[in-house]
């Protein structure tokens, strides 16, 4: 027991960081403060996180199929995933299409990559925006498609993190290697990424309505749990090397994202419940963080 107390603070305190953010956000939220939150979100979706993902991909260590097998691995999860939340939603009596992207979903983004790079360091980082990649391009497309019964718009499809993975992706397939100002223009602007994510998580979190509380709690809970379940047997099932399988199971174990709420409000009558579920599941993660960092460095 004194052994699990002495890790479980450890971790905590390498969350310090992650932890004084958020809360600096919520607090924010809780004075009634002026909150450019659409600027910051645009800002962050359309330059500093594209920069976070290009920079990275561009001088991260992990091979091109390291880089594939992530992104296997995140294709994989995501479909069984939505296979387990399919079966809970109904299994609770919840409306399956509205919701089951708030239970598939994970917040890769703002809580993802920090959480990624304090516990497993820049090789943790590179996998963690490579699983971003690709859960942000199927959730942007087949997610959209789900809850609104029409596939996404062209700038859906070619959202700034997409063009950025792509675009040094065919550049480290063609073996060119960047000038150091053009990756360093790179860092500067991708360094604005995680503050302002989570402090933007924090202030969204205190601001969401607390309306369908209990279902949103339940679909909060099915987020946690079918990333636990899936991500775990991911992992097994495919052999993955110790430095990317503890990441990607991070990556799956996170709580809903706040873009699945975004979404269902836009696209659905479930808003109240995908938001709900989004502030308990994170509270939840939180509330269990330092064990959930622990589970993942077993593997």
């Amino acid at each position: 027991m004194p052994e699990i107390v002495a890790i479980y603070a450890a971790i905590a305190v390498r969350l310090l960081p992650v932890f004084v953010c958020v809360a600096v956000g919520a607090e924010w939220a809780r004075r009634k403060l002026p909150y450019p939150a659409p600027a910051i979100s645009l800002l962050v979706t359309s330059v500093a996180a594209p920069a976070l993902v290009f920079h990275t991909l561009a001088t991260t260590r992990l091979s091109n199929a390291l880089l594939l097998q992530i992104g296997a691995a995140a294709v994989l999860g995501l479909i069984a995933m939505s296979l387990l939340s399919m079966l809970c939603l109904r299994l609770l009596g919840l409306p399956v299409r509205a919701l089951v992207p708030t239970c598939v979903f994970p917040n890769t983004g703002n809580l993802g990559l920090p959480l990624s790079q304090l516990a497993f360091g820049d090789n943790g980082l590179a996998v963690a925006v490579a699983f971003l990649a690709v859960c942000s391009f199927i959730q942007h497309t087949l997610g959209v498609r789900m809850l609104s019964g029409r596939t996404g718009s062209a700038a859906e499809w070619k959202s700034p993190v997409m063009l950025a993975t792509l675009s040094v992706a065919s550049m480290r397939a063609a073996g060119i290697e960047l000038p150091g100002p053009v990756l360093n223009s790179a860092s500067l602007l991708g360094s604005l990424a995680m503050p302002l994510m989570l402090l933007s998580l924090g202030h969204t979190v205190m601001t969401m309505p607390s309306s369908s509380l209990g279902k949103g709690s339940c679909v909060g809970m099915v987020r946690l749990g079918v990333g636990v379940a899936a991500g775990t047997a991911v992992v097994v099932l495919l052999c993955l090397p110790g430095g990317i399988a503890g990441p990607t199971l991070l990556q799956m174990m996170m709580p809903a994202a706040v873009t699945s709420y975004m979404y269902a409000q836009r696209h659905t009558s479930h808003a109240d419940i995908s938001a709900a579920a989004v502030a308990s599941s994170t509270v939840g993660f939180f509330a269990a963080c330092p064990l959930v960092l622990w589970y993942a460095g077993m593997y």
